[in-house]
């Protein structure tokens, strides 16, 4: 956690919210600055690499492969993102509700006063528009969580992820296509239409 603090302001991102499970990490995160994100963990896949294997007496790499992600639609799917992670170790039965687990960002969203400080927490201003009370936005936080993730919207949140694709509406998508003049949506099915035909 220390880390990704200290890289998360060291490349400009905002992290907004994250789960550190014991086989892999969620993060919900902005980047202020290009290749913010690629940036940040680059260097903390790093560190923390060096760090596992001096403490295992081990060598080599650690990682399964590059890390994955998507470009939400804020609108669309922030709060189902929030949801996604949080409830991550609920849905694997390490806890009961999300506010029993400590590595994760639930605590800092729910709380109804900020007691809860850190420096890696950076609300999302969706987050912060749900009130312009503590209490009353954390109130209507923790309502959010009444309702696990629907299996289909698991799935598109994993889809996306995976393959690097956007998460929203088409016209967002392709918003972002012409943004970035990369691919953010899926190829329709079927065969390629015959040229000059």
């Amino acid at each position: 956690m220390h880390w990704l603090t200290e890289y998360a302001q060291q490349f400009g991102v905002k992290v907004h919210a994250w789960v550190l499970m014991t086989n892999h990490v969620h993060l919900l995160a902005t980047p202020m600055i290009e290749h913010g994100i690629s940036l940040m963990m680059q260097a903390l896949g790093r560190r923390y690499v060096r760090y596992f294997n001096y403490s295992y007496q081990r060598t080599g790499t650690l990682w399964e492969g590059r890390f994955k992600s998507c470009v939400i639609n804020a609108e669309e799917y922030l709060f189902i993102c929030h949801r996604y992670i949080e409830l991550n170790p609920v849905r694997a039965n390490m806890v009961n509700h999300p506010a029993d687990y400590k590595w994760s960002s639930y605590r800092f969203h729910a709380q109804e006063s900020l007691e809860l400080q850190s420096e890696l927490w950076q609300p999302h201003d969706l987050y912060m528009q749900l009130s312009h009370q503590q209490k009353d936005r954390a109130k209507r936080y923790q309502a959010l969580f009444k309702v696990h993730v629907s299996d289909e919207e698991l799935g598109r949140v994993r889809t996306a992820t995976q393959s690097g694709m956007a998460l929203g509406n088409d016209r967002f998508k392709e918003e972002i296509e012409t943004l970035t003049g990369r691919r953010v949506s899926p190829m329709k099915r079927g065969r390629k239409p015959i040229q000059g035909a």
